[in-house]
Formats: C-alpha cells, sequence, structure tokens
C-alpha cells in the first residue's frame, strides 16, 4: 500500500473512528505483570514488544484495534508464564500517519537490545522506508498492514496479513466457479488502484475472463453512476479498498446492476455498510477468517479465534454502527499472531538470539485452531498466511441485522 493508498482509505477508517472508543491512559502503558525470569531467558526479566501505528488521527481506528490485539494476547502469554519465564511488555509509539515519526519509531525500536519484536510501522510506503533499519539491526518484526512488496528477501522481516495477489486469486476462482465470464475494476487512480487493477486483470485473463478494464475515481465524485455504467456488462466488478467502494455499491444499486460486487478484505469494514446501507447485501470480499458477526452460532469458531475476540470484547466493547447497527471487534487479531508465532519461534529456539528465532519462525507451523486469527501460519517465503488461509464471504441483511456469510462450493 502506498502512501496515496493510505491517504484514501483514512475517510473509511475515520468514519470508523465514531465506532471506536480509545483506550485509557492507564492501558496505553502497555506494561504487564506476572512473569518471573526464572525460566531459560533468565537474566532478562522483561522482553519487550514495539507497536508502531497511527494511534491518534483519522486513522486512529486502525491503531487502536492493533493495540488492543496486543494488549490481549500479551496479557495471556504473561498470565500462562509469559516467553521462557520473562514478562512481555508493549511500548505504543504514535506515526500518526506521519512517515518521518513512523521512521524514527523504527530507528529507535530497531536499536534497543530490549526489544524483541517489532509490529508494524502500518502502511507499505512506510515499512519500505524502515524495514532497512530493521535488516541492518537484526530486529524481528511483524506486519499486520502491508499488503503489497515482498517479503522473500528479507531475513527478519514477516508478513501476517492476505497480500492482495491472494484476495485477487481466491476471487477469481469464486467468480469463475459462478460462471462469470468478465470482470472490470472501479478504484481510486493512484498506485493501489493501479496495482489491484493490474493484479485482477493478469488473473482473471489467466482464468479465461474477459477484462473490460479499468475505470479510476476521483476523490470530488459525488456518484460513480457513469463508471458503473461503462462496466454495466461486465459479469463482475471489483471495489476500492476504500471509502470510495461504498459509492461504487450504491451506484450499482442505483444502476440496477445485475452481476456481482466483489472485493478486498477491506471491504469487511462495516464503515462500508454504513456508508452504502443497503446497496451493500450481497457484496462479496476476499480475507483471511472472518466469521464476526457471523449468523452461525459461536461455537463454530475456531478456538484461538473464538477466545481472543471475546476476550478482547470483554475489555474494548464492539464497534457498532449507529445507522445500520452492523457491528465488528474492536481488534486487528492478525497482529496478535504476530506475538503468538513469535513466542513460540523463541520457545523452540530456547532463544531470544534474531538469528534463531527467524530461522525458527522459517519453519513454524501453527495450527489454525491455535492461532487468535483463526488461520494457520505455515511460514512460506515470510508470508504468515496462503491461499487456502482467505476466504470468500458475503454481507447479509436479515430480520437479525447484518451479518456475513461465508461463500463454499
Amino acid at each position: 500500500m502506498t502512501v496515496n493508498a493510505g491517504r484514501k482509505i483514512t475517510a473509511l477508517l475515520g468514519a470508523a473512528l465514531l465506532l471506536t472508543a480509545c483506550a485509557s491512559k492507564e492501558e496505553r502503558a502497555g506494561v504487564t505483570q506476572g512473569s518471573s525470569g526464572d525460566g531459560w531467558s533468565a537474566g532478562r526479566p522483561a522482553v519487550k514488544v514495539g507497536l508502531i501505528g497511527p494511534m491518534t488521527g483519522p486513522f486512529a481506528v486502525a491503531g487502536i484495534s492493533l493495540e488492543n490485539s496486543l494488549k490481549v494476547e500479551i496479557d495471556r502469554l504473561n498470565a500462562a508464564g509469559g516467553l521462557g519465564g520473562a514478562r512481555l511488555e508493549l511500548v505504543v509509539r504514535d506515526s500518526g500517519l506521519d512517515p518521518a515519526k513512523a521512521v524514527q519509531a523504527a530507528n529507535e525500536f530497531a536499536g534497543d537490545q530490549s526489544v524483541g519484536l517489532v509490529v508494524g510501522p502500518a502502511l507499505t510506503a512506510f515499512y519500505n522506508a524502515a524495514k532497512g533499519a530493521f535488516e541492518s539491526n537484526k530486529k524481528i518484526n511483524c506486519q499486520p498492514m502491508v499488503a503489497t512488496g515482498d517479503f522473500a528477501s528479507l531475513k527478519y522481516g514477516f508478513r501476517a496479513q492476505d497480500p492482495v495477489s491472494l484476495d485477487v486469486a481466491k476471487m477469481i476462482a469464486h467468480v469463475k466457479a459462478e460462471g462469470v465470464t468478465s470482470i472490470g475494476v472501479v478504484y481510486e487512480g493512484d498506485d493501489a488502484g493501479k496495482n489491484t487493477a493490474d493484479e485482477v486483470k493478469a488473473q482473471a485473463e489467466a482464468a479465461g475472463l474477459t477484462w473490460k478494464g479499468f475505470e479510476a475515481t476521483r476523490p470530488d465524485d459525488q456518484s460513480h453512476r457513469p463508471y458503473v455504467d461503462k462496466l454495466k456488462d461486465a459479469g463482475a466488478i471489483w471495489i476500492s479498498n476504500s471509502s470510495s467502494g461504498a459509492k461504487t455499491m450504491a451506484a450499482a444499486s442505483e444502476a440496477g446492476y445485475k452481476g456481482l460486487i466483489v472485493g478486498g478484505s477491506g471491504a469487511r469494514n462495516i464503515s462500508f455498510v454504513e456508508a452504502a446501507g443497503d446497496a451493500a447485501d450481497g457484496a462479496l470480499f476476499s480475507a483471511t477468517y472472518y466469521p464476526y458477526p457471523g449468523a452461525e452460532s459461536r461455537d463454530t469458531w475456531k478456538p484461538g479465534y473464538r477466545r481472543h475476540i471475546e476476550e478482547t470484547e470483554k475489555r474494548f466493547g464492539k464497534n457498532v454502527g449507529p445507522k445500520t447497527g452492523a457491528e465488528s471487534p474492536k481488534a486487528a487479531e492478525i497482529a496478535a499472531d504476530c506475538v503468538f508465532a513469535y513466542t513460540r519461534a523463541a520457545e523452540q529456539a530456547r532463544s531470544l538470539d534474531p538469528d534463531a528465532v527467524a530461522a525458527a519462525l522459517e519453519k513454524i507451523d501453527i495450527s489454525d485452531q491455535e492461532t487468535p486469527s483463526g488461520n494457520s501460519v505455515k511460514t512460506d517465503k515470510h508470508e504468515f498466511f496462503g491461499l487456502d488461509d482467505i476466504h470468500v464471504y458475503q454481507w447479509k441483511k436479515s430480520d437479525q441485522g447484518w451479518h456475513t456469510v461465508e461463500i463454499t462450493h
């Protein structure tokens, strides 16, 4: 994701700020208690986990969700004895969507030997500017909000998010199975939009679908009806992950479009439902495991995911759309996977040495029943998730309100 892409999505996430309660000063302190320092890491009473994210400003909903999930997972691990006997401590730095602040924080954590793991900085452009410091200082880092770029060339960096390529692959397979023969894209005309359109075009054509084109939107567009009209014959229209995706949904409904509205994991944000209203009913999105707020009982949820979400709800509550009543957790469970996998790797290596931990992470194999995200972690080329961890979900409105349904074949 580029800086421009990050700015584009702030409108969507800014709307979600109304749905999120900020953490208290006591919670922000990030220091947890409970480990004794008498295990294999004896002599090191604490291991810090550094978080770099937008804790203030229009993107704060994302930063706060990252912090909530890290706090829940760190507290759980400390209650179970910590890391080799050492206590885990969360240290937070606010990037405020300022690349200079993000790099400054990355340099600070990279040079701090008490920091074992860094999560962030969010957004691809920020990470690209920071990863050199992590590599040169041998700092293990895990990225739950970096959707593009190559991690295979890194030694100490790992991605805990579904890359755009996997989201597109899963959705293209789905729409083809549904009998769709053509697809187009309506997205911002920035790097994120162009890169997404290129990915959809390449995978669609490889699958035998007809490419109907890329309609580049503008920030000042009042309606996306002209773009939808140009793609009215497409069997599916891929929409933006940003707030403009809701405009495309609304325009498709207004135009009586009969094809499928599809998108990536950003469309799971309830701000899409809030902005699009009933036009969001039936929209499809590909994402990592996300049964929330599914129509089925929570008894069907994977146990690690359920444990993490319910503890997050207990401590921080839920996001609830004021217009639609749609719900989402105040969590970023894939960030909790970063801590889960790091501690598992360190325990296997019985070491905090970054080379030893990185080597263990490269071979890690964790069941989807255990992880906070409900996804398996089987690292391949420094990617936590694979195609089998991507699902296709659909927004549905019923008498019980808005929920997601997994679509399977």
